[in-house]
């Protein structure tokens, strides 16, 4: 037994076209109307996918339409195709990627490679990171949200929501001819980066300094908090989520 376990571990893993795995994998449907479906060892348990799904609210979910997200273990390149293997494998982690959106029919398929990540708070934010783009590509930009951001950039607020929304506040504060288009990028970076941290906060419990990154500051906590709940105004939580945002004295 332990044999044939060994021997099945050093074969190589499986892998099949995108649209193979769409073929052979039945969708679900969450109760926001998001499809969704799990391929090949997946680490992350399904009743934790199945609440990381529905955790979307209607309101955004209603803009996911035609859309389909894969939880797969590995989304790899292989040259100028994609390959979905059917479990991890060190061989093919390193030409992996987070995820990869594919047009099949008339559908997007989503593919997201979970084992490129260690938990569930990982493998959520990517997938909320996707949700919120998707929402900003079909729905647009809330005027409300835009002129809070960019009261908070007049006032001065330090910081970012990614390297996008980092990058695009600085070209839009020149006064370069084309400053008007990088507003426009930046209110859509910042609009799909607060929609996808606000979905995370609503499946798991965030501590915001957990999304420092290197690459340029993070934006201030109370400029994040007025953003975040603009947000929840646009997208209420589904029965069943919360959202709330709590403040600790930092030691």
């Amino acid at each position: 037994m332990r044999y044939n376990e060994a021997m099945s571990q050093a074969a190589p893993a499986i892998t099949r076209p995108p649209a193979e795995v769409v073929r052979r994998t039945p969708v679900s449907q969450a109760p926001n109307g998001i499809c969704y479906a799990v391929a090949g060892e997946v680490t992350v348990a399904t009743s934790d996918l199945e609440r990381m799904v529905a955790a979307v609210p209607d309101t955004a979910a209603a803009a996911l339409q035609r859309k389909a997200y894969y939880f797969v273990p590995l989304t790899v390149n292989q040259g100028d195709e994609t390959v979905i293997a059917d479990r991890y494998d060190v061989a093919l982690s390193d030409n992996a990627v987070c995820h990869r959106n594919l047009d099949l029919g008339d559908s997007q398929c989503v593919f997201i490679s979970t084992r490129l990540m260690d938990d569930k708070f990982s493998v959520a934010f990517e997938f909320y990171i996707n949700v919120g783009h998707a929402v900003v590509e079909r729905a647009g930009v809330s005027q409300a949200f835009a002129d809070l951001v960019w009261k908070q950039v007049e006032s001065g607020a330090k910081g970012e929501t990614s390297l996008d929304a980092w990058e695009s506040r600085k070209a839009a504060t020149t006064h370069e001819p084309d400053a008007e288009r990088h507003k426009n990028e930046y209110f859509a970076a910042t609009f799909s980066d607060a929609i996808s941290i606000y979905l995370l906060s609503l499946f798991i419990d965030v501590d915001y300094y957990d999304l420092r990154e290197r690459d340029y500051p993070l934006l201030a906590p109370a400029a994040m908090a007025e953003r975040l709940r603009k947000v929840a105004e646009l997208f209420p939580p589904n029965p069943g989520y919360e959202f709330a945002i709590y403040y600790k004295r930092r030691a």
